[in-house]
Formats: structure tokens, sequence, C-alpha cells
């Protein structure tokens, strides 16, 4: 009856931790342990239960707002809780996460940067062996650019690792004792064929460990996939889906012990649903739908959406995009009859995917003749790793592809499609997203009419030259380290603050920032606002920021207010086009 949360009130991403009883209503909040004086409340960021409810782990997180330390917490309830240190990780680099197997005889603690990762893992049957703080052991010591993740069943550790260089996770198993990096090896079909190689024909993002199977989530053909593992049979099959494109996901699973599964599935004209799926041999009839989202007033039939590739100005790589219209529209735009505005979407770093999924909110553009497009660019993971590191991904030193991948699509939809023209075109993203609008409207100002920035990372070599801004450093492992030659010299080519053109037309550019937001300062708004003004004052188009007081990098919670938000952004946007 008890549930342990963890909640931010201010969008500072600062998080107070409780317990709450769900019979009695009551809500108690975890204070610091001090000897003799009643200590503050705790920030914490990442928070697990124990075997029962005694035990808490939680991890706290350092001056630059860097998640690194793990403890335990005994005794919660009492007026004496006891906290031990676990483990912490001072590399500014890496990040940490504490977790528990599904089966929930071990406790997790994952150190990693963007290319380097190490797990260090706790029995749950220690908890009670003694008043001495319990010591950790690692799964395998951290090794320069190899990534890897682990899960626990069936006696036997589950990893999904790029190990060797491959270009994508490999699923591989050992025995589940310290140090087993030696004794990794893949897992193998009845065939003996590896159930993903961690070669470039599809990408593993996530493994669950059920008691008769294993349940898989990646990438094929850049649409998300699952798949499931017969232990026994040793049978491995992806489970299909009837639309071309789509979004699919394992829903939260709590027990291993189970005959079926449970996804979210959703497509460009398809609203969200979950569906359980039976994990016997049939699986395509042994569907229920357990809920689908109601859409007031929506007509599935009046909405089409494509997905269909354009080639980069490399000449060899493939971009996906993503397209949603109402018929009538495209029926106009395909027959000749018209042109018409289109919104196009992006964000491109991390390995981050942007997914082919639903949207009530798109419907507003949709419903008045817009055409909406997202672009899979590199730097996203969509294409698997590949499509996001070195040589040919979006990061590093070869972070323009993103940039220029988003600029070929403009100009594909424009002169190739036809389907608009630079008077009708739109585009946002947000966050890094923001700073490849930034980076797209000052590579090709006259290719747009509209820019939505939110949240945008625009100040890029100032801010990654300073680590004293929270994660900072850590970010180099994304960006490059613009304290060496090499990667301040790359950053200042694409930084959009650097990059403004003098004596353009730029696109009417909508701005937002929050005054709370640990991710991206509130001041890269607001300069690369005073930027574009400065450069061309003489500009007809209207450089608008709008800052929030009360919030953080996600914006508002609350449900209205996100919608008002968003009505900012839209209005502006319907403004711009001619279209309110």
């Amino acid at each position: 009856t008890l549930i342990a949360y963890i909640v931010d009130y201010s969008g500072d991403e600062k998080y107070e931790m409780h317990v709450k009883d769900l019979v009695t209503g009551e809500d108690v909040a975890m204070k610091e342990v001090c000897d003799g004086s009643d200590g503050e409340l705790l920030e914490v960021d990442d928070l697990v239960w124990g075997k029962d409810d005694e035990t808490l782990y939680y991890v706290t997180m350092d001056e630059q707002h860097r998640p690194f330390r793990l403890f335990q917490r005994k005794n919660w309830k009492s007026d004496n809780p006891v906290d031990n240190l676990l483990k912490e990780d001072l590399d500014d680099l890496f990040w940490c996460g504490v977790s528990k197997s599904l089966d929930d005889k071990y406790i997790f603690f994952e150190s990693a940067s963007k290319e380097t990762s190490e797990v260090w893992y706790l029995s749950t049957e220690e908890e009670d062996e003694t008043s001495a703080p319990p010591e950790m052991s690692c799964v395998a010591p951290r090794r320069n650019k190899v990534l890897y993740e682990v899960e626990h069943g069936h006696d036997q550790w589950f990893i999904w690792t790029n190990v060797d260089e491959s270009p994508n996770m490999k699923l591989m198993t050992s025995p589940a004792k310290p140090d087993s990096a030696e004794q990794w090896s893949l897992l193998e079909d009845a065939a003996g064929n590896p159930i993903f190689d961690g070669s470039l024909a599809k990408s593993l993002d996530d493994v669950t460990v059920l008691n008769t199977h294993i349940v898989m989530q990646g990438r094929e053909g850049g649409i998300p996939r699952v798949w499931t593992f017969d232990i026994d049979s040793k049978i491995a099959k992806r489970l299909e889906f009837d639309e071309a494109a789509y979004d699919v996901g394992l829903l939260a699973h709590y027990e291993a012990d189970t005959k079926s599964i449970a996804v979210s599935y959703d497509s460009m004209v398809t609203p969200p649903s979950s569906i359980e799926i039976s994990l016997d041999d049939d699986d395509t009839i042994q569907r229920t739908v357990l809920k689908s989202k109601v859409v007031p007033g929506y007509d599935k039939e009046l909405y089409g959406c494509d997905r269909m590739e354009v080639l980069s100005r490399d000449g060899k790589t493939n971009i996906p995009i993503s397209v949603v219209y109402r018929n009538d529209t495209m029926e106009k735009v395909k027959t000749g009859e018209l042109k018409v505005p289109v919104h196009l979407y992006g964000y491109g770093s991390y390995g981050s995917c942007c997914e082919a999924d639903f949207s009530s909110t798109r419907l507003p553009l949709l419903d008045r003749g817009m055409i909406y497009v997202i672009a899979h660019i590199r730097g996203g993971g969509e294409m698997g790793r590949q499509w996001y590191e070195e040589p040919n991904g979006g990061k590093y030193l070869c972070k323009k592809n993103t940039f220029s991948d988003f600029v070929d699509v403009a100009r594909f939809l424009v002169e190739d499609r036809q389907w608009t023209s630079p008077e009708m075109m739109s585009c946002e993203g947000r966050s890094a997203g923001g700073l490849l609008i930034g980076a797209a409207i000052n590579e090709a100002p006259e290719l747009f009419r509209v820019a939505i920035l939110g949240v945008p990372f625009v100040d890029v070599a100032c801010t990654m030259t300073d680590s004293t801004i929270p994660l900072t450093s850590g970010e180099w492992v994304e960006w490059g380290n613009p304290n060496e030659e090499k990667y301040h010299d790359y950053m200042m080519g694409y930084s959009p603050m650097n990059n403004v053109q003098t004596g353009k037309t730029y696109p009417a550019c909508w701005l937002t920032g929050g005054l709370h937001d640990p991710r991206v300062a509130y001041w890269e708004p607001a300069k690369f606002t005073a930027a574009l003004r400065h450069a061309n004052p003489e500009n007809e188009h209207p450089i608008c920021m709008k800052l929030d007081l009360s919030a953080g990098h996600f914006s508002a919670s609350d449900r209205y207010k996100y919608y008002r938000e968003l009505a900012y952004d839209f209005s502006f946007l319907l403004d711009q086009l001619k279209l309110a």
C-alpha cells in the first residue's frame, strides 16, 4: 500500500523524495539524515525500493546537477533512519542511475557517459545480512567506448552491448558473477544464429527478461520494433502490425511470471492504444485492445500518412521522412491545383528518435490545410547507432550532417515535390532541435517563412567552453570539447549565435525559454533573439521571445497550461502564415 515517488515543483529538475500510504493518505517527505537536528529535504534524481518496503535506494546530484551518488536508506519509517553510501562516480563525464532487476534479486547502479558505461550490482538478499554498509560488485569494469546495460534472469546476466566496436548493440549472456566480460557470449536461436549480432541490419535498445520469454525492443528499417524470444524453444519472432510506419513500445511490466505482454501502439493517423499480446505461438490472433485514446471529433478516414525518403546532398544517404495530412489537402497538392503550407519538424541529436506517432495537437494545423512532416535526420537513432555516431552520423565532427539533412528535406518539399513554397514553409525544433532550427535558418534563411525555436540550445561554443555551467562537461562526449582546437573550430562553423548572416531576410522567429531551465539557460534564446534583431534591423519579419518565469526545460507539467503554451506557438505560426 506504499508508493515512493519523486517530484519537482519548479521545473529545475531537483526532486523531492516522498513515500505515501495509499490507504491512510499519509505522505512523508524524506529528509537528510543529520545528527541531533532536523535535516533539509532530500534532493534526489532517481529512486527504487529494495526487496521490501523497509529499504529505499536513491541517487543524489552534485553541484553541477549531475547524478553521481547511490545511497541505501534503511529504517526510513523511524525517527533515526540510516543512510549508507554504496557507490559514487566523481568523473564529470558520467551520469549515474539506479534500477532493480525484474525478478527483484539485484539492485543495479549504472554509471555512463554517451560512449562508455559501467554497471555495479548488489543482491537484495544482502540487505539484512549485516549492519555494515554492503559492498557492490562490478559486472564488467569500464572500457573506453564500450557501452553495456544489464538485466538479470534465469541465473544469468542478459547484456546488450557494442563491445568489439559493433555499430549496434549485441545481445549477450553470461553467468551472474562479477567481472564477467570474458564470459559474455551471443544469445542464439535454435539454428545457432545470433538474435542480435550488433550489425547494421537492426538495432537493440532494451531487454525485458520474463520467466518464459525475452522481450526485446529496437529498430529495423527505421521503424520501432518488438521481438520475443522463447527461452525453451529458442524461437525468436518480431511482432507485426498492419501500418507501414508506426510507433510501438513495451509498456511497464512489473511481473516476470506472465503469459502475455502489453504494448503501446499508434501511428500518425491512429490514436494510441494499449494492446495485450499473448506470448503463445499465434500472437496475431490473441490480441486484446485494453484501452484506446478517445479523440473527440476525430475521423481517421479524413487523414492520411506516408513514409518516404529524401536523398541528401552527399548523393548516397537516404533521409526518411514521415508525412501526415488531410486527404483533401493532399489530393489538391498532387493534382497541382495549389501549393499548401508545410510544417517541418526535427531534432537529430543524442541518438534520440522522432517517431511517426499520433498527436491530437497537430489536428488544428492539418484542419487548416497544412501538411506536417517529420524529418528523421542524422544525429538521431532512427536508422540505428550508425545514424548517430561518427564517421557518417550526426555527432562530433560530423554534426553538420544533421543541419544539412534538414535543409535538404526542406528543399525537397519545395523544389522536388513542389508541395509548398518558401513563403508557406515553417519549421520547428526544441532544445537540441532548437539548435537545428537555428543552424538551418542561418544556412538557408530564404527557405522558411516561420521558425519556432523551443528552449533552443543556440550558443553552443560559449556554453560548451564553460564547465561551470550545469551539465556542460558531460556534453563534451556529444559535441566535443571546444577547449580542443579541432572541436572549437568545428563548433564555430555551426553554432547559431556565431553564424547569423547580415543583409538577409530571416523568417519570423518565435523563441521560448524557461527561467528555471537547468539544461538550456534562459539567456541562450535571449542572446539569439538579440543577435537576429541586431544583424538585420530592416528584417520585415518579427523576431519574438517568450520567457516563462515559472517553468524549466520541459515547460508546464499541468495539461491545460501545456495547451495554453502550445496555443502561443500555434497562434504565432498561423498568424505569420495568414491562416489565423
